[in-house]
């Protein structure tokens, strides 16, 4: 180059990379402000951590500055360690705050970045129905928060297809949730576990209710008890076993007999595919008392058996467990009996004589006063008779008891109840007086449950979907 002559930006060799600019006097200089990416306020960039301290973290996006995402803008978990958030390297997205405050700094925000991003995922999940994935990250008054990258609300009744006790168990859990209500303005999401659950069963109920026939004899495990019976998942749906269901004796409540979480061995007895409802025997699968009194005794026989209840028609009388006898109040003495427990009372040991077998309704009549004096007194079954482990509170303890079991019969099954009443007259007819009250039928008991049922119970109280 000749000396003394004058350099020109065209003199100055350049690669592609080069970009210069003229200074305040007139001379080239590089032009580094041209180099860094364009960014604005609002817009979500992409940038490694390079910083990691206990109240903020520093990101490298490429910019003149280093990033700066405050502790309270990495997560919208509440009081968390950055350290448990990031690490350094990372890859991380951020949503550009500010491009310089106060002090000249670059403020970042990881945590709006996943709310932007999250929040048209939400959008798009809540328009096609499918389900999005968030853990656990709090335990609220009421139900669950989960991390959606927005912080999802879940209720409480809608964890589970039955109401959860505690909710504790499932903090730090990843659970799979339907969104069923959206509100940008109010940044509010409201999800439901129970919908996922519910069309995930869909499918396997069906499948069972293809499998199972009645006469089908299954195990299953004891999911609630109400006042007409009991439910028993059996894997994947519910069935239910009336209250009449449950043993050959009178129970009043199958909390006598059951309890939640106890396995069980039932019979299959009806199907309703439409309904997708399951009626469940527990009695079918023990031995009938009823078949060995048709094998052991016979009309005429003496036996022993102990009174159970004493009621205005006359008094019942066990005479092997399970199996139970009325002795009408015309046959209690040969002289004129106003009251029942003027001639026996309840829990006492006596002898009567069988003066009909019914095997067909399963009745069994007895008379104490045509037991004549030195009649022997046939032996019992004894221990051959099954033990079906129930308490003394099964049988009702007075009349007054006895008046409330029949009104109970009278508010679902009134021809039932007629029935029962029937054997008030038995003095003037006593075959009427060997009926005895029966619980209501599993039909019209489940129409009651679904009347009464609250909606959106995950519950107590079944609904269809609920019959596990």
């Amino acid at each position: 180059m000749v000396p003394n002559e004058t350099t020109t930006e065209a003199d100055i060799p350049k690669t592609d990379d080069d970009v210069w600019t003229r200074g305040p006097d007139g001379e080239l200089i590089p032009d580094y402000d041209s180099t860094f990416p364009v960014i604005n306020e609002g817009e979500v960039v992409r940038g490694k951590v390079v910083r990691v301290d206990k109240d903020e973290v520093l990101v490298d996006i490429g910019y003149k500055s280093e990033g700066v995402i405050p502790v309270s803008e990495l997560s919208i978990r509440r009081s968390v360690n950055p350290a448990d958030e990031v690490n350094l390297g990372d890859e991380i997205d951020a949503l550009v705050m500010t491009k310089e405050d106060a002090e000249g700094r670059l403020i970042l925000s990881k945590k709006r970045a996943r709310f932007e991003m999250a929040w048209k995922r939400i959008e798009g999940a809540a328009e096609s129905g499918e389900p999005v994935e968030g853990s656990v990250i709090e335990v609220v008054k009421g139900g669950l928060i989960l991390d959606l990258g927005v912080r999802g609300f879940l209720p409480a009744s809608l964890v589970d297809i039955r109401r959860v006790q505690d909710l504790d168990e499932f903090m730090a859990q990843t659970l799979r949730c339907k969104v069923i209500e959206l509100n940008r303005s109010r940044n509010n999401v409201v999800l439901s576990r129970r919908a996922v659950l519910e069309e995930e069963r869909r499918e396997m109920r069906q499948a069972i209710l293809d499998r199972l026939s009645p006469g089908d004899v299954v195990e299953g495990t004891i999911s609630n008890i109400v006042d007409f019976g009991a439910f028993v998942d059996l894997e994947g749906i519910d069935g239910l076993i009336h209250i009449s269901e449950l043993s050959w004796s009178h129970v009043n409540h199958p909390s006598e007999l059951l309890e939640i979480g106890q396995e069980v061995r039932v019979k299959v007895l009806d199907i309703d595919r439409e309904r997708q409802r399951i009626s469940l025997g527990l009695k079918q699968t023990q031995s009938d008392p009823w078949q060995q009194v048709i094998d052991t005794y016979q009309q005429g026989d003496v036996v022993e058996g102990r009174v159970t209840k004493v009621v205005t028609f006359g008094a019942f009388v066990e005479v092997i467990p399970g199996v139970e006898g009325l002795v009408h109040i015309s046959e209690l003495a040969t002289h004129h009996v106003e009251n029942p427990r003027e001639v026996v009372q309840q829990g006492e040991m006596l002898r009567a004589k069988i003066i009909e077998m019914d095997a067909e309704r399963r009745r069994l009549s007895l008379s104490l006063k045509r037991v004549e004096e030195g009649e022997s007194t046939r032996p019992g079954i004894g221990e051959d008779a099954p033990d079906l482990g129930l308490s003394e509170e099964v049988f009702v303890e007075d009349a007054a008891a006895e008046t409330a079991f029949v009104e109970e019969i009278a508010e679902v099954e009134p021809e039932a109840a007629a029935e029962v009443e029937l054997e008030a007259v038995a003095e003037v007819e006593p075959e009427a007086a060997e009926v005895e009250p029966e619980a209501p039928s599993p039909e019209a008991e489940q129409q009651i449950s679904e009347e009464a049922a609250p909606e959106g119970e995950a519950s107590t109280e079944p609904d269809d979907d609920e019959l596990r």
